[in-house]
C-alpha cells in the first residue's frame, strides 16, 4: 500500500433526501494505483455515494479534497475537469459508431488551421490516438475501424474504461463493470482494471461480485445502511466476512460485545 497522499478524501458526507438520509457521514481517502472496492446490500447509498464523487448529487454536509484541494463539483463536467471518470453498468456507447469514434465521443478532435475553425475532424489522429491508448491499457479488440456493436459484452465496456482512461483520468468509479458480463468477460474486465491499476491511476469499484472484489481490490470498503462500517483487507477476509459486514451482523456482534 503507497504511503502518499491521498487522490480522493471525502469527510463527513451526508446526504438528504427529504426526510430519508442516503448517507450519514461517509468519511473515505482513496491512494494512487490502488483498486478499492465498495460493497453493500441494495440501499446501502452505495449509488448515492458514486454520485456525489461523480458530481452528480451535491452532498448536503460534508467536504470533498481532490489531490490536496477543496473540490467543489456541481456537475460531472466540474468532475471530469478536475481528472474523475465515471464508467458505468450501461457504458454509454453509441454501438453504430466506430470503436475510435467511441473513444472520441463528445471530445472530438478538429483539424488545425482554417479546416479546424470550420469543423472538420482530424480522422487520423484520433484513429491513431485510440490505438495508442487500446494499446497502452492492454486492451484486444483488433481494429479501432469497426464498429462497437461488433463488439462483446466485456470488450464493450474494456472501450468503456479505455475512454475514461485515455482523457488524463486521475481516478476512475466503475459502477457495477461485470453485472450483465459472462465469466470469461468478467475475467476480461477484472485484468482492465489490474491493468489500469498499474500505470498508478486509482479505482473505486462498486460491485455485488465479491470472489471478483476480493481478487482485485486492495481494500474493501462496506457500505451500510449510509455509513462506511469497515475497511478490510481481502488477503485477510474473506466472502463470508464481508457478507456478515454487509448485513450487519458483524455489527451486531460488536454491539453485544461492548
Amino acid at each position: 500500500m503507497t504511503t502518499r497522499e491521498p487522490v480522493l478524501s471525502a469527510r463527513g458526507i451526508t446526504k438528504h433526501y427529504g426526510h430519508v438520509q442516503a448517507l450519514r457521514g461517509v468519511d473515505l481517502d482513496i491512494y494512487p494505483g490502488e483498486v478499492v472496492g465498495l460493497v453493500g446490500d441494495n440501499g446501502a447509498g452505495k449509488s448515492t455515494l458514486i454520485g456525489v464523487l461523480s458530481g452528480t448529487h451535491a452532498p448536503s454536509e460534508g467536504t470533498l479534497e481532490f489531490e490536496g484541494r477543496p473540490a467543489n463539483m456541481h456537475s460531472p463536467l466540474d468532475a471530469r475537469a478536475l481528472g474523475i471518470e465515471t464508467v458505468y453498468q450501461d457504458l454509454a456507447l453509441a454501438p453504430d459508431l466506430a470503436v475510435w469514434a467511441n473513444l472520441f465521443l463528445g471530445r472530438e478532435k478538429l483539424k488545425k488551421g482554417l479546416l479546424g475553425r470550420l469543423g472538420w475532424l482530424d480522422r487520423k489522429a484520433m484513429i491513431d490516438e485510440a490505438e495508442a491508448q487500446l494499446k497502452h491499457t492492454r486492451i484486444r479488440i483488433g481494429s479501432t475501424l469497426g464498429r462497437a456493436s461488433a463488439l462483446s459484452g466485456g470488450q464493450r465496456q474494456a472501450i468503456a474504461v479505455a475512454r475514461a482512461v485515455s482523457w488524463g483520468s486521475k481516478l476512475v468509479l466503475m459502477d457495477e463493470p461485470t453485472a450483465a458480463l459472462g465469466v470469461e468477460q468478467q475475467h476480461r474486465v477484472g485484468e482492465l482494471i489490474q491493468n489500469v491499476s498499474a500505470t498508478g491511476l486509482p479505482v473505486l469499484l462498486i460491485s455485488h461480485n465479491l470472489p471478483q472484489v476480493r481478487e482485485l481490490c486492495h481494500r474493501v470498503l462496506v457500505l451500510h445502511r449510509g455509513r462506511i462500517v469497515a475497511d478490510l483487507d481481502p488477503k485477510v477476509h474473506g466472502v463470508e466476512e464481508m457478507i456478515r459486514w454487509i448485513t450487519g451482523a458483524a455489527l451486531e456482534e460488536q454491539t453485544h460485545a461492548r
